[in-house]
């Protein structure tokens, strides 16, 4: 059985690893790859032949571990996708809605786009829902299990068993004590395991210190300085945590009044898919836009406004049409609440950008600019060590993915201090799994 990281080796976008064993070949999830024209370039060629792939275990909604699967079945996949039964509903609005973006985009550039809207709606009947638990049998001497990862709704640790061997691919697991989600599965076995490493090197802050400094960012812009507060935000699990978070502050009346505008009918969608397998508390303080007039009025307003927006990196969507308008002024605020990787807009204007360049204009940055990273639906480093400790012995391979390089090293380095063989994945690499 041989291994090979395609994407999120390294990296933490372009989630994608191939497995060959038995005379089949199948991938752990197909993503996008995420932040400027390097990962354009990525995005358009396959290292492997789409229709030699037998099926897809797909590990989350997230585009970053499923936003290739329009464009993997426009090159001839035929298989399966298996996912979670909330996946696949998360999908239906996803997939859809990132093809509409790549046409967009492509219109806008001359060039030609990664996939079509037709082509995501037409992938989506490739996919077969698989609940928690359930053992599933994909192909003669291929068996695998579902359990919860708890990073957003629908997330999976994927236990797969074939070859005589038992991987175990982490996908994105969830910080512990978090609402909406329930904590991630405890596994206890594993000859091979991949585990992720976003925040491999580093704690978060813990969640009374977090909302002490989302409170003071909403007071600091909505009171002091009137102004808006522009939150770039995933639009599935992020936004609905905000939203309960915004609800809670508002209960607590630690905020003052403030109009919420969740400006993403992709963020808008999720949420109703939310509400079919968990809780949300009382959200008529909301309001949900859905058409381009409505999210062009939200525009108007000079004050007192909170906008929640997608893509959460920004590298698309509404949430630039936002920053266009606020980014310049010193009275507003730019609340960032999820991780930036590299190249993307998100990350240059993070890392301390006086100007950055959206719609072929230059835009100085006099927002104010935030970073709560407590909020991120990501294990930390002690979240991680603390599911490792799980297993009852340490696999015969640990292989770190997921994570830039310095996160990735960290984790890594923490893994061998526990006497575990570890190394962190490179991309291209392809491993024998038959080998201890």
């Amino acid at each position: 059985m041989k291994l090979t990281f395609h994407g999120a080796a390294g990296e933490v976008t372009g989630s994608c690893y191939r497995v060959e064993t038995g005379g089949v070949q199948f991938l752990l999830d197909c993503g996008m790859f995420q932040g400027g024209r390097l990962a354009e370039r990525k995005n358009r060629r396959f290292a492997f032949e789409p229709r030699e792939i037998a099926f897809v275990l797909l590990s989350h909604a997230h585009i970053d571990h499923s936003g290739l699967l329009p464009r993997l079945a426009a090159q001839g996949f035929r298989g399966p996708v298996y996912a979670t039964p909330a996946t696949c509903d998360l999908l239906g609005v996803m997939l859809p809605d990132s093809g509409h973006l790549q046409e967009v985009e492509a219109r806008r550039d001359g060039s030609v786009p990664l996939y079509t809207e037709a082509e995501a709606r037409a992938s989506l009947q490739l996919l077969k829902p698989v609940p928690y638990g359930t053992p599933l049998v994909p192909h003669t001497g291929v068996r695998c299990t579902y359990r919860d990862a708890g990073h957003i709704l629908g997330s999976a640790i994927i236990e797969v068993v074939a070859g005589g061997r038992t991987l175990v691919f982490s996908g994105d697991l969830g910080q512990p004590d978090r609402p909406i989600v329930d904590d991630p599965a405890r596994i206890t076995a594993a000859d091979v395991l991949l585990v992720e490493s976003t925040y491999g090197d580093r704690s978060h802050k813990t969640l009374v210190q977090t909302l002490d400094e989302f409170a003071y960012a909403l007071n600091d812009t909505l009171a002091s300085r009137k102004g808006n507060v522009i939150i770039p935000s995933f639009a599935v699990g992020r936004t609905q945590e905000l939203l309960y978070y915004i609800a809670e502050l508002q209960k607590a009346k630690r905020v003052p009044r403030m109009d919420v505008y969740v400006d993403s009918p992709m963020a808008t969608a999720a949420t109703r898919i939310t509400l079919k397998y968990s809780k949300l508390p009382d959200m008529d303080h909301v309001r949900f836009t859905e058409s381009v007039e409505e999210s062009m009025r939200i525009n108007k307003i000079r004050a007192g406004a909170v906008i929640i927006s997608a893509s959460g990196m920004c590298d698309g969507g509404r949430i630039r049409h936002h920053l266009r308008h606020n980014i310049g002024r010193p009275e507003c605020a730019i609340v960032f609440v999820g991780f930036q990787a590299s190249g993307t807009l998100g990350r240059r204007i993070v890392d301390g950008a006086k100007s950055v360049r959206m719609f072929g204009e230059i835009h100085p940055v006099r927002a104010k600019v935030f970073t709560i990273n407590g909020l991120s639906a990501h294990a930390d480093q002690a979240a991680l060590l603390g599911w490792l400790d799980g297993f009852r012995q340490p696999p015969a391979q640990t292989w770190v993915v997921h994570g830039e390089p310095l996160p990735a090293h960290a984790l890594c380095d923490r893994i061998r201090e526990g006497g575990w063989k570890a190394d962190v994945a490179q991309p291209g690499q392809t491993i024998d799994l038959s080998r201890p």
